[in-house]
């Protein structure tokens, strides 16, 4: 054969080979690669340039960044990111890994409705949903084309991964359990003949939705990489079937509403997780319970049951139940008493999960009271087990300490060391599997996403900035100059305790000019004001339009100690509010707040804050007020037997109505509405399940009967928050519309103009004139 032919033969043969793998790459990838990378700054990776004003619009349609979780070695940190447009009327979510040395952020995918990034090793593996309700596993990274580890026939979240050893990792999921044990699938189901819903027990509703026969269960299996194909590198990853850990058990974990993989952990010798006392109706009881899943074969279903750990007087609700690193030992949290949401959380250790003993409550003193009066909201370990990391509320942060934990320190207990000062402390990782350096991420006031490094085991830990989304709030207009905190004193009997408070100011604040002031008054009423980001009651969006924001924390309040918190009981209008009287009388005389006009004051809450609202419309202190903002607040409490969870009110109230009557009338605003005055905007979603719409409508039904300038918003397809974006953009106007015309400050927008699209219902022509007080002339 000539050497010309052999020439085009081999080329051909070339061609053809190159074809073949295509279609054999291509064949076994089911995702086209997404990947690019950025040399963004290491403090602005993921937004462009800066605003002129911080809006509703920059507020809503700014990347919302998840908690970075770093790999085994240290050098990458995965991350979500998602953004809204207005203008698309779109949001794409995008999953991003950080190089933690230079800021360098890679995207890895972004295919719509991807989410829960993890790190597989040296791979990466995350949720992807797929068609008819199912749920993708797939796995990629950056340097190579993705694929698909496995479907899972049904909607699956909450992953948590545990490598057994090299290729072989253990996996565990959260999804609903049909009757029979089996995945649960709501696209796949047969539809009801009828809508009917029949109950003979509660919960009717939760939140919002109605309470279904389908229970959240725990699933686990094995993801083992198979051999490479010859053309590959490596193998892929498949997965075992799922099995229902919790089947059979009648038990339900996570704990719905907002359970997720902080109520349950994986190790190699199993699984823990906390669960609802099945024996006691979930709407009159908080109780819940520690339990161990011992697994030898994550292939297959466990021989074992799940075993209950009892601590003697530990009656109430349990959570963040983790593994040491060894898998030997545990620890988790639990309140003392059922049926208080609120009760202080206590750490308990378990040195042998196997055995579920010894037991023992760290940081408990010998006479029955804790050496630290603060409540932990989440534990982890660290990579000795000889440290316990604890996030905890304190004085208007939520803060990171920790916690030794050997023999030696439970014999000689200390108070938690205290390791951050600033902002919001939202989740930690270890940087990785070998170094005591932590990986922390956080928000403020003025920055919504911030990663840094810490270590915790030098003597003086300093947190090293390694991401700022925002640039410390640049990128918003924003700096933390414009946030203080105050104390204020208010009377107590005959004594005084002092009261603490942030104080938010406009960018461009100068303290030769007077500004009107916002009081937010926040939910719960057991929570607090921390120095942290929201979407939904964000400060610096009201002290952009020229107030000076005050958020006090009243009695009630968390992170002030447990015996602040417990004052609240059977005193929803009295303590709380006394505090909020005299931090008005502070605002109006004190030298720190001349530029405060309190002449032209507003005030505005949710929920609980919503109730204030309520309140101090009947009482003195809302006449200090021009307008009140009530968002899907307390009208009546009556209202509240039609709550979700009744064990709330009925702590907070000293028993249930027909047994405490007297205590319920006597913090219900509805009975002092002949003493209403204060113009009142009224909010309340028809899906919330917390507190009922009727609540809202009750409210307006007498503002407008009363002949009280009134207005109610709703939002059919929201709940007790409204988190749609577009909704969010309408509530953050009409709000601002309304404060802004009573204190002299220019409307934000026109909410029946523009590209809002609400339809004002009812809107009065200019010709009626005002319509005075007239019952009979109320505004509709």
């Amino acid at each position: 054969m000539d050497r010309p032919r052999i020439v085009v033969l081999a080329l051909f043969s070339a061609v053809c080979l190159v074809g073949f793998l295509y279609f054999v790459l291509a064949s076994h990838s089911q995702h086209s690669p997404a990947f690019s990378t950025d040399r963004a700054s290491a403090t602005l990776p993921d937004m462009k340039g800066k605003v002129a004003k911080f809006t509703p619009e920059v507020l809503l349609g700014a990347p919302r960044r998840s908690p970075a979780i770093a790999n085994s070695k240290g050098i990458s940190a995965v991350y979500t990111v998602s953004t809204y447009s207005f203008e698309s009327e779109k949001k794409t979510s995008e999953i991003r890994v950080l190089d933690i040395s230079s800021g360098k952020s890679t995207l890895i995918s972004n295919e719509e409705k991807s989410s829960e990034p993890n790190w597989l090793e040296d791979h990466l593996l995350w949720l992807q949903e797929g068609e008819k309700g199912a749920t993708q596993l797939v796995v990629g990274d950056t340097t190579r084309k993705l694929y698909v580890a496995a479907t899972v026939p049904g909607p699956i979240s909450n992953v948590k991964l545990k490598v057994l050893d090299e290729g072989k990792v253990a996996i565990a999921v959260s999804g609903k359990a049909s009757s029979d044990g089996s995945l649960f699938n709501p696209e796949t189901i047969t539809k009801p003949r009828s809508s009917a819903k029949l109950y003979d027990s509660l919960m009717v509703r939760h939140w919002d939705a109605y309470v279904s026969p389908e229970r959240q269960c725990i699933w686990y299996g094995i993801l083992q990489m198979g051999k490479p194909h010859i053309t590959e590198d490596k193998g892929r990853y498949t997965l075992s079937n799922l099995v229902n850990a919790l089947e059979g058990t009648h038990l339900e974990s996570p704990i719905p509403p907002f359970g997720d993989t902080g109520h349950f952990d994986i190790s190699s010798t199993g699984l823990v997780f906390v669960a609802k006392d099945p024996t006691l109706d979930p709407a009159l009881h908080t109780k819940s319970n520690f339990y161990y899943l011992s697994i030898t074969d994550f292939a297959a279903a466990s021989s074992k049951r799940p075993r209950k750990l009892q601590i003697d007087g530990m009656d109430g609700a349990c959570s963040s139940p983790i593994f040491s690193p060894n898998g030997q030992a545990a620890a988790f949290l639990q309140q003392r008493q059922d049926g208080y949401e609120s009760d202080k959380n206590r750490i308990i250790f378990v040195a042998n999960v196997e055995h579920l003993a010894p037991t023992s409550e760290i940081l408990r003193s010998q006479d029955g009271h804790e050496s630290w009066d603060r409540s932990p909201e989440s534990i982890s370990f660290s990579n000795d087990g000889e440290t316990l990391y604890i996030i905890a509320e304190d004085e208007g942060h939520t803060s990171l300490f920790k916690l030794p934990i050997t023999p030696k320190a439970q014999d000689n207990p200390v108070t938690p060391e205290k390791l951050t000062g600033s902002g919001s402390v939202s989740a930690i990782y270890p940087l990785s599997t070998s170094s005591p350096v932590l990986l922390l991420s956080s928000t403020s006031f003025t920055d919504n996403s911030i990663y840094t490094l810490l270590d915790p085991s030098t003597s003086t830990p300093t947190s090293k900035l390694i991401s700022s989304q925002s640039g410390s709030g640049l990128a918003f207009n924003l700096s933390s100059s414009q946030v203080s905190s105050t104390w204020f004193p208010s009377p107590v009997g005959n004594t005084t305790r002092s009261i603490h408070a942030w104080v938010v100011k406009p960018s461009e604040f100068a303290s030769s000019k007077s500004y009107p002031i916002a009081l937010l008054v926040h939910g719960g009423p057991q929570s607090a004001w921390t120095d942290s980001w929201s979407t939904r009651w964000n400060p610096a969006i009201f002290a952009e339009q020229g107030y000076i924001v005050v958020l006090p924390n009243p009695t009630g309040s968390t992170g002030y100690g447990q015996a602040f918190v417990d004052d609240i009981h059977n005193s929803w209008g009295g303590r709380p509010y006394e505090d909020l009287v005299a931090f008005f009388h502070h605002l109006k005389t004190s030298p720190e707040f001349d530029f405060a006009d309190t002449n032209r004051a507003v005030a505005l809450g949710a929920s609980y804050g919503g109730y204030m609202m309520n309140w101090i419309n009947g009482h003195d202190l809302g006449r200090e007020f021009k307008a009140l903002v009530c968002h899907d607040g307390v009208f009546s409490m009556t209202g509240q037997t039609a709550s979700d969870e009744q064990y709330f009110p009925v702590h907070d109230l000293g028993g249930p109505i027909w047994e405490a009557q007297e205590n319920w009338d006597k913090w219900d605003p509805s009975r002092h509405t002949d003493q209403w005055e204060t113009p009142e905007l009224v909010i309340h979603n028809e899906l919330d399940y917390r507190l009922s719409i009727a609540e809202g409508l009750s409210a307006f039904n007498v503002l407008q009967t009363r002949g009280i300038k009134s207005r109610f918003l709703t939002f059919p397809n929201e709940n007790h928050w409204v988190l749609k974006e577009e909704n969010s953009r309408v509530w953050h106007h009409v709000v601002i519309n309304w404060i802004n015309g009573f204190v002299g400050l220019p409307p934000l927008s026109d909410e029946g103009g523009g590209d809002l699209g609400v339809e004002v219902q009812g809107k009065k022509s200019e010709e009626e004139g005002d319509q005075g007080k007239n019952p009979g002339l109320a505004r509709r």
